[in-house]
């Protein structure tokens, strides 16, 4: 939201720190018994002991999940939620599992309205009770266990446990590559300074000697290892229903910010929902992902539908063309995103009609490989309401996590707190996230409701994109996704398109340039070859600018040779395979 981007808080939450582009190569590995990729290296280490136990790929990304409320707690863990895509290599079947936070009964459409009607700021709005959801990502590790688990229920939480007792050190702040997104967590702890100074929990174990931990110093978190024994001892009921639960209500209630009330139906009615895969075609590849809450694979499926008819292979990665097409149909796909989509269990989204294959030749038909559209409206696509368009807001403290086991089974989640510590509240040694700031901050427009807005149970839309792709013989190749906020579906874009239509390996299919847009100028990741491209785009009527564009991309690639599992250069991440 542009009110968003003036703030100072804003800015650090979308990583527009003094990042460089790709310098260095992507973190890859290549093995036939099971590789994992995460943003985070002490995190992607729990995994593959998992998976060297005996662990599926389920059991793999969830105890990377667990471990990242450890070592990466400025962008997700159990506080937050999570969307979970999981390809079963015994029956060929895929399928979601949501684990969306959830609003809770108290929180309306005005939640996020002054007195008079107007949007909050953000400093009034994100930090306190008012932005916390009912976090969903130990219900969806319940119901990923129940399903494709091999090793116990208490043995996934061990590397975490152990991280949290022991301790660990922060990394390097100033370590080559590109960090951006989350970028390390000394870096958030001094970005996170002066708001601290009402959430003495985050203090009490972030803080040393009256000032935020530095790289190089170490991390004990004891009150969430003591969480973590409870939950791997007695279950997610224990999170939902138990002790841990009264925690986190009291911490919602006795905010110094915008205190508020989360009752305990709010947390033991919680449930992950499975859902199907919203799945599509392109160039003879099946790409699944998320359906609602989650844009993520609607838009990446839109725009490629956009894409199909132009030949990206022929321009190639180095061609301006190839480029100003992506950025066209990028644009129109989020006009109708922002217009049309939002948690269908509320909302009658046209799902179907944004996927129709004549709508999106429609769509296409906009675009021009010699000049730009200019202004990028939503279309009508089959079976639509009334239009009430208004752009949502998208999670910012967010990561993405692989899997794949001895057996080809295959997990692909991607994980949030929404802000960068979200809420700034800790309950039980966790942050709690501030997702309730991802629904639309005005829920009216034009008159009318938008779908986006806020309401009791509902949960907010998000543009996480855990992504697996099927080849043309019907087998996995791929699965992918970021963090990046609203630009995770544009990482993603990038990726399908480099691996599919450039022929590139994973590692070069992150190198790619990032794009995204601001109105109808193009932004382009700073000092990398699109910049120099820049002169190119504008003979091609596009308005360019260079800028900070922070991704966190991991995926998992077949090869002859095995898997091969690749992280983004951009962040601390890493592959480890076995």
């Amino acid at each position: 939201m542009l009110r968003r981007a003036v703030t100072v808080l804003s800015a650090l939450a979308l990583g527009l720190s003094s990042v460089v582009a790709v310098a260095a190569p992507a973190s890859q590995v290549t093995a036939a018994r099971g590789v994992v990729a995460a943003a985070e290296p002490r995190a992607a280490a729990a995994g593959q002991e998992i998976l060297r136990a005996g662990g599926s790929a389920a059991d793999a990304a969830m105890a990377i999940m667990l471990a990242l409320t450890v070592t990466e707690p400025m962008s997700s863990g159990i506080g937050g939620g999570g969307f979970l895509i999981h390809h079963d290599a015994k029956t060929g079947a895929v399928l979601t599992i949501d684990g969306r936070e959830t609003a809770p009964a108290s929180a309306g459409p005005d939640r996020f309205l002054d007195a008079d009607g107007r949007p909050l700021p953000y400093m009034r709005a994100v930090p306190g009770g008012y932005s916390v959801g009912v976090p969903g990502n130990i219900a969806l590790m319940a119901e990923a266990h129940e399903r494709w688990g091999r090793l116990p229920w208490a043995k996934l939480f061990e590397p975490a446990i152990r991280l949290a007792e022991q301790g660990y050190t922060l990394l390097p702040d100033n370590a080559p590559g590109p960090y951006a997104v989350q970028g390390t967590l000394a870096f958030r702890l001094k970005q996170a300074e002066a708001l601290w100074t009402d959430f003495p929990e985050a203090r009490a174990i972030y803080w040393k000697d009256g000032r935020p931990l530095a790289s190089g110093e170490t991390v004990r978190n004891p009150a969430l290892a003591a969480t973590l024994r409870t939950i791997a001892a007695k279950g997610p009921d224990a999170f939902y229903k138990g002790e841990i639960a009264q925690e986190i209500r009291a911490a919602i209630a006795g905010s110094k910010r915008n205190p508020t009330v989360m009752t305990a139906a709010d947390l033991a009615g919680y449930r992950a929902k499975p859902r199907p895969a919203i799945c599509g075609a392109y160039r003879g590849y099946r790409i699944c992902g998320m359906g609602p809450p989650s844009s993520g694979a609607i838009t990446d499926l839109m725009i490629l539908g956009m894409l199909e008819r132009f030949d990206l292979k022929a321009l190639g990665k180095d061609s301006p063309v190839a480029w100003h097409l992506i950025g066209e149909a990028m644009r129109l796909a989020y006009a109708d995103r922002d217009a049309w989509l939002g948690d269908t269990d509320f909302v009658a989204a046209p799902v179907a009609g944004l996927l129709d294959p004549a709508y999106l030749a429609e769509r296409s038909k906009l675009i021009a490989p010699d000049g730009t559209l200019g202004e990028y409206r939503p279309g009508t696509p089959p079976g639509a309401g009334p239009l009430a368009a208004t752009p949502a807001p998208a999670e910012q403290g967010t990561t993405h996590f692989v899997a794949v086991d001895a057996w080809g089974n295959i997990a692909s989640m991607t994980s949030t707190v929404e802000g960068p510590f979200g809420s700034s509240l800790v309950a039980g040694g966790f942050f709690l996230n501030n997702e309730l700031t991802d629904f639309n901050e005005q829920p009216r427009e034009n008159g009318r409701l938008v779908p986006n807005h806020v309401q009791p149970g509902k949960r907010p839309l998000s543009s996480m994109a855990p992504t697996i792709v099927y080849g043309p013989d019907g087998r996995p190749v791929m699965a992918l996704g970021s963090a990046g906020g609203r630009t995770i579906i544009m990482h993603s874009l990038k990726a399908l398109v480099g691996t599919i239509d450039w022929g590139l390996p994973a590692a070069d299919a992150i190198a790619l340039p990032n794009l995204f847009f601001r109105g109808p100028a193009l932004i382009v990741e700073r000092n990398s070859p699109l910049e120099a491209m820049i002169p190119a785009l504008a003979r091609l009527g596009e308005t360019a600018v260079a800028g900070d564009i922070p991704s966190k991309l991991t995926i998992l690639q077949r090869t002859p040779d095995g898997w091969t599992g690749a992280a983004d250069p951009r962040s601390p991440g890493v592959a480890l395979g076995w």
